[in-house]
């Protein structure tokens, strides 16, 4: 007893642990390692007297283990960490589960820090897409109906900001138009159809870089216009610069479709009146707005 006492300076008081322990159910190894007792000489005295638990007598007290230990090792435990949950040696816990995958390695606090940070951040994006997706939704909803006049001033400020312009160094008394978005190009088609352009002085032409899929952007543009591919005019390639990292790429990139009206001035001249007209009738507003303190 003395050299146990040398050791442990409260014999009794671990001895009290251990049978506690034991009578939990815990195994010897299990107990060696919570008590971190040295050797089995010394665990042999603690538990002098105590029997063992029941289920070490049962005789499939090995195949419990074995499929508890299966069971710790698909939720990603490791070796030790099994050995350490149920006291059974590392030998036998590797043919117990040597046909399971291994878990993936262990990440440290820094990783695991960033991939809850992430997972936070994948929620808020996602409610931020709904609210996003609504807010749209939303907001097409209370246009409803577009009325001609709607259409002819939308029509206008969309030719003035995204058609050609005469300018007084070159004169482009011509209507020429040219966007990558369908929306637009349809909005567009629908307002010269309201100002009575007859199909017939329609010009269609693509517009695209060389290293794209050219034949199918034509059929695509030929669909969007409603008119047949080989009504198309002559393509319009854009030279492939290596050097360039553009984003514009992949299945979805058409190009730009170009829509020019053939004889077109004086419809040209009308437009640039017509935007005059709108800018004037702002300004005239703002002044009104202004005088009266509510700008």
């Amino acid at each position: 007893m003395t050299d146990i006492h040398a050791k442990y300076t409260d014999f009794e008081a671990l001895r009290e642990r251990a049978v506690t322990l034991r009578r939990e159910g815990l195994s010897r190894r299990q107990i060696r390692d919570r008590l971190h007792v040295g050797n089995n000489d010394i665990l042999n005295r603690l538990l002098e007297g105590e029997p063992p638990p029941e289920w070490t007598n049962r005789p499939n007290a090995k195949d419990d283990l074995r499929e508890k230990a299966r069971e710790l090792r698909l939720q990603g435990m490791t070796y030790d960490r099994i050995q350490v949950e149920l006291g059974c040696s590392k030998s036998s816990i590797s043919l117990w589960v040597r046909d399971l995958p291994k878990p993936p390695a262990q990440r440290t606090p820094a990783e695991q820090a960033k991939l809850a940070s992430d997972k936070r951040w994948e929620h808020e994006l996602a409610i931020r897409d709904d609210q996003r997706r609504r807010t749209k939704a939303d907001a097409q909803r209370e246009i409803g109906h577009v009325s001609s006049r709607e259409l002819f001033m939308a029509g206008v400020a969309l030719y003035w900001a995204e058609g050609t312009k005469d300018k007084p160094y070159d004169r482009r008394e011509n209507v020429t138009f040219i966007n990558s978005d369908v929306d637009v190009i349809r909005v567009y088609l629908a307002w010269l159809s309201l100002l009575g352009v007859e199909p017939e002085r329609l010009r269609f032409r693509v517009m695209i870089h060389e290293s794209a899929d050219v034949p199918a952007s034509e059929r695509y543009w030929a669909d969007v216009a409603q008119v047949d591919v080989a009504t198309l005019q002559k393509t319009t390639l854009k030279k492939h610069n290596p050097k360039t990292v553009r984003k514009n790429v992949g299945e979805g990139y058409r190009g730009c479709l170009v829509v020019r009206v053939s004889q077109g001035a004086d419809l040209y001249r009308r437009i640039e009146g017509w935007w005059a007209g709108i800018a004037a009738a702002c300004y005239a507003r703002l002044d009104h707005l202004g005088s009266s303190g509510k700008v």
